[in-house]
């Protein structure tokens, strides 16, 4: 398990540069001098579920009973359509919703930062060599951190790369994570059928 090249694929699920669009109107409906207060509680908040799912994953598999296979697949499946809808945007790509107030956990911390995809790909990742957790939870600091400077500096990113960039880069980390849920896939079937 290399640590850089697990956390450059979180940082790639994570999809940082993807949710600068979502986070800027959500954020916009909070006070302008609670809106870093509240971007950081979040990313705080999606840190706790990381290194939440990292270290009691296991266990929540074993209870349920749940192969590593059949999480890869899911993770997978999961992960592909993720990355379609990155790839191929339909207008009302994240579905986004009418927020009342400031958001708590639900859109910010989870799923745009800690999302199904994300904490399936850490169950693997813990389930399959459960003895280097702290490889783990350093890589998945790493992703986390990254995906902090770049929605702390989303405005502006937003600036800088307009729409248009930011849609290019989406679209560009979107057909890696096409590649990486199609190996997800694979890996499960294939370990499945051994």
């Amino acid at each position: 398990m290399e640590i850089l090249s697990i956390s450059v694929t979180l940082f790639l699920i994570m999809d940082g540069f993807g949710n600068i669009p979502i986070f800027l109107p959500i954020l916009d409906k909070v006070p302008a001098n609670r809106r870093r207060r509240v971007l950081v509680r979040e990313l705080l908040i999606a840190l706790a579920v990381i290194v939440g799912t990292v270290l009691c994953g296991r266990y929540v598999m074993e209870f349920l009973g749940l192969r590593q296979e059949s999480v890869s697949i899911a993770g997978g499946i999961i992960l592909f359509i993720i990355a379609l809808r990155m790839v191929f945007p339909s207008r009302n790509l994240h579905g986004e919703e009418e927020i009342d107030g400031e958001p708590l956990l639900v859109p910010l911390a989870v799923p745009l930062i800690a999302g199904p995809s994300l904490l399936a790909v850490l169950l693997l990742f813990a389930t399959a060599e459960p003895g280097r957790t702290v490889d783990l939870l350093l890589a998945a600091g790493l992703a986390w951190s990254a995906t902090f400077v770049v929605l702390f500096a989303s405005t502006f990113l937003f600036r800088f790369l307009t729409k248009r960039g930011l849609v290019a880069v989406e679209r560009l980390m979107g057909m890696v994570l096409v590649a990486l849920a199609v190996q997800l896939f694979l890996d499960g079937v294939s370990k499945y059928f051994a």
